[in-house]
């Protein structure tokens, strides 16, 4: 069969490519620059994947972490100083579709006073019932239990810590801490200046961000409006959902069950500049390292342009063994595209089983370079989180493919358009 007979990306096209790709210089192939332009596709490709992935896990546990330890709306105004006013609000809410948790709170801050440090923290009252609720906390006590929390008058005397602030405290279970609040209880006298209590360590949490494990101490609720001078009344009303996502069709109802002169909050509030600057951040990166694929895949280009000027006798031949142009652009196509699938595909898998083992490998690199790559203290979380979003996956793959089949056509359309006389006129 003659090469005009056979039909695109025929056998002999596509053996001639892959002829020309493994060629040494020597034989006018440029099988180095092939090489170099694999692998700077393959890292592009896994670097921007393991990125991504980094981003979207980093997002995705800090996101859980928050929203699994703070509320999701928050419910304010006078109906939270009247225990009858508060219970019946309490009731309606609870009864909203997609609510699971409407919890009475008083959050203050303190300072607190262990026999290594003293330092700042933020004490919540909260029930016993609530507490066990809040999985993040309960299910997370590294040390000690919930007996005898919320046991006693008022409350009783124990509290759960953070394990980063019983560590800065030098605290363990069963041991005394002392609290210190600027705003005292309420007497016939007046408001005490500042209040002064010494509590005993029930537990001691670990929720796996810095930030709360560092910071928070939980009270039985009775005591907490004791210590702080609340009386009978609450700071705020935390609700939780089943779909946070869902906060901007159930917020309306909430503020339809609290009644009026109630005021709606909502975790997008409290958290919209922090997760618009990460989703900048992620848009961002993002850009930066497409830029970097596109830069690998123009690699190809100077690979295939060296091949065409090497291969010029070669060219001449195919056309006047009756190859036609079409042919001929389809070979140095498959050349240059054959490199970018391949290192697409490459990077795709070298960036998958990086994030799947990202864990591993840093406990690997900590235990080879003695450091902590990953600073609780700095990012916030205690492991470097990895969440695979095969649709963006997905997307990066074909983009690479893309930039890597444009990136071949410049130099693979030259090769066609050559013409065979002047190619043989000095050879």
């Amino acid at each position: 069969m003659s090469p005009s007979a056979a039909g695109p990306f025929s056998g002999w096209e596509r053996a001639i490519a892959g002829r020309y790709l493994r060629a040494k210089r020597k034989d006018g192939g440029v099988a180095i620059i092939s090489i170099i332009s694999f692998v700077g596709i393959m890292l592009a490709v896994a670097v921007l994947i393991i990125v991504m992935s980094v981003m979207n896990g980093f997002r995705s546990e800090l996101l859980g972490r928050i929203l699994g330890f703070n509320g999701h709306a928050y419910v304010g105004g006078p109906l939270l100083d009247d225990p009858l006013t508060r219970q019946k609000a309490l009731d309606a809410i609870r009864k909203v579709p997609g609510v699971v948790q409407a919890t009475p709170m008083v959050e203050a801050e303190a300072l607190a006073q262990g026999p290594n440090n003293v330092t700042g923290a933020v004490v919540r009252g909260i029930g016993l019932s609530d507490l066990k609720a809040t999985r993040i906390v309960s299910g997370n006590l590294k040390h000690g239990s919930l007996d005898g929390f919320g046991s006693g008058d008022y409350g009783g005397n124990l509290v759960l810590l953070g394990d980063r602030l019983a560590d800065q405290l030098g605290v363990q279970v069963g041991d005394p801490v002392t609290l210190v609040s600027p705003n005292g209880a309420s007497t016939a006298f007046g408001s005490v200046s500042a209040q002064k209590k010494t509590y005993t360590v029930g537990g001691i949490f670990s929720v796996g961000m810095s930030e709360y494990d560092q910071t928070f101490i939980y009270m039985p609720l009775p005591q907490a409006q004791l210590f702080f001078g609340r009386d009978q009344s609450v700071d705020v009303i935390e609700i939780m959902l089943d779909d946070p996502d869902k906060i901007a069709a159930i917020k309306p109802l909430i503020a339809q069950a609290a009644g009026p002169g109630s005021a709606v909050t909502d975790w997008r509030d409290k958290n919209q500049s922090f997760f618009n600057a990460l989703q900048v951040e992620r848009n961002t990166m993002r850009l930066i390292l497409l830029l970097i694929v596109a830069i690998a895949a123009a690699n190809i280009i100077s690979g295939l342009v060296m091949l065409v000027k090497n291969k010029g006798r070669d060219i001449a031949i195919l056309r006047t063994m009756g190859a036609s142009r079409g042919a001929v652009l389809r070979i140095f196509f498959l050349a240059g595209a054959t490199v970018g699938a391949l290192g697409t595909v490459a990077g795709l898998v070298l960036g998958v089983l990086f994030c799947t083992f990202i864990e591993p490998i840093q406990k690997f690199v900590e235990w080879v370079t003695g450091a902590d790559v990953f600073n609780a203290d700095v990012y916030f979380l205690a492991h470097i989180p990895a969440k695979i979003d095969w649709s963006e996956v997905a997307f990066i793959t074909l983009l690479s493919l893309a930039m890597s089949f444009l990136a071949t056509l410049p130099p693979a359309w030259r090769a066609s358009r050559l013409d065979p006389v002047e190619a043989l006129r000095y050879e």
